[in-house]
């Protein structure tokens, strides 16, 4: 087994290392961190380096130094946000000691009198503020970290534009430190200038006659810009069933137009992927920004068709086709990439495409099942049932 090398020590802003810090800090040839850890951290007589630009620069640094005893100056908790996420995409666990300091969110949660079992931990630092999008609805409570002075306007002009004008924000700055400070205000009037380094604190408030967006599949289709081509809301609804995200899964969309099945993938759990195969330009666009306008800015779009777009995209847990089912090859291809409990879900509303799902069905099994919607309209003075047009959907789970 690797010794640990690398130690991870989480500092206040009050400057109070981590129990046991003081001891590796003593301990290392090699400290990095940032100027003002450094600083704060007071003495050290071991080799001082700030962190390099471009910072992804220093993973590298890091795989050079195993012979080195090395420490890692880091705020709060590294864990939680933190670069410790990532070193442990590099390096194994048995090659590092984390000690943590109380967390930004353990400290605002303490400031605001929150929960933080009953609060919403966030991080837009380094990330569009976009996300934000999903995470809100009436009387969440969301702490989040932020990537400077400008955030909060960014963030008050979201909420604001998603009808949470009303909505509390309270900015604390340079928390647990001396110079520590609260900035409070309603986002539909905010107009406060605040430090760079500093935690939002957010009591969400809906304006009156808001509609909701729930995370639940099935967002209205006027939710989405499109051009008419797109899985209709209560199909959707059924098909997310079938494919059934769950937090870290990767869905491929194949066709994916306007991208309505790719973004409630992604809102309907944590740390979902999406890659939407969608070869029109305009269909992308739409795709592209009706992520943004939804919360999930992190869907991934390529100008391509499947099957030979599918080639090099790392391995999904789940496959949704939207169309294109009477390509040669799709429907092969797709089940070849399947792991073991990967899900298939396509959909068909040509005969053409019903006759791909039949054989397919016969072949291998899984569910066959023609789904129809009517929705109440006009007719005339009184009301009747329009149907849509039927859908003719196979799901299959790889064992």
């Amino acid at each position: 087994m690797t010794s640990p090398w690398l130690t991870l020590v989480g500092i206040g802003e009050d400057g109070v290392l981590a129990p046991g810090g003081a001891e590796a800090l003593g301990h290392a040839d090699i400290i990095y961190g940032g100027a003002r850890h450094l600083e704060l951290a007071g003495s050290i007589q071991a080799e001082k380096r700030t962190w390099p630009s471009p910072f992804s620069s220093v993973f590298d640094d890091f795989a050079n130094l195993r012979d080195r005893r090395v420490a890692i100056l880091a705020t709060g908790d590294p864990m939680w946000f933190g670069i410790g996420s990532s070193l442990l995409k590099r390096f194994g666990a048995d090659e590092m000691t984390i000690l943590p300091s109380l967390s930004a969110f353990q400290l605002a949660a303490s400031r605001m009198g929150w929960a933080v079992q009953e609060t919403e931990c966030l991080s837009v630092h380094g990330r569009p503020v976009d996300l934000l999008r999903c995470a809100l609805y009436p009387g969440a409570r969301l702490i989040v970290l932020t990537s400077g002075a400008d955030t909060p306007q960014q963030v008050a002009d979201l909420l604001a534009d998603e009808g949470y004008g009303q909505t509390r924000m309270d900015v604390l700055e340079h928390i647990g430190g001396e110079r520590e400070r609260r900035v409070t205000g309603i986002a539909e009037t905010w107009c406060f200038d605040v430090v760079g380094f500093h935690t939002l604190c957010l009591e969400v408030v809906a304006d009156p006659g808001l509609r909701l967006r729930g995370r639940t599949p099935g967002l209205p289709d006027d939710a989405f810009r499109h051009d008419g081509k797109m899985t209709k809301q209560d199909i959707r609804a059924v098909t997310l069933a079938e494919l059934k995200p769950y937090p870290g899964a990767l869905l491929w969309d194949i066709g994916a137009g306007c991208g309505s099945v790719a973004i409630e993938w992604l809102r309907a759990a944590n740390r979902t992927r999406a890659i939407g195969l969608e070869p029109h330009s305009e269909r992308r666009q739409m795709a592209a920004e009706n992520a943004v306008a939804l919360g999930v800015p992190h869907l991934e779009l390529k100008n391509a068709m499947a099957p030979d777009g599918l080639e090099g995209l790392p391995q999904p847990d789940a496959i949704f086709i939207g169309g294109g089912l009477t390509v040669s090859g799709i429907v092969d291809a797709a089940l070849n990439a399947l792991p073991t409990g990967g899900r298939l879900v396509a959909n068909a509303v040509t005969l053409e495409s019903e006759a791909v799902l039949l054989a397919a069905y016969q072949a291998l099994g899984g569910t066959l099942k023609k789904l129809s919607v009517h929705r109440a309209s006009a007719v005339g003075g009184l009301t009747g049932w329009r149907p849509l047009m039927p859908v003719t959907q196979w799901s299959y789970t790889r064992s």
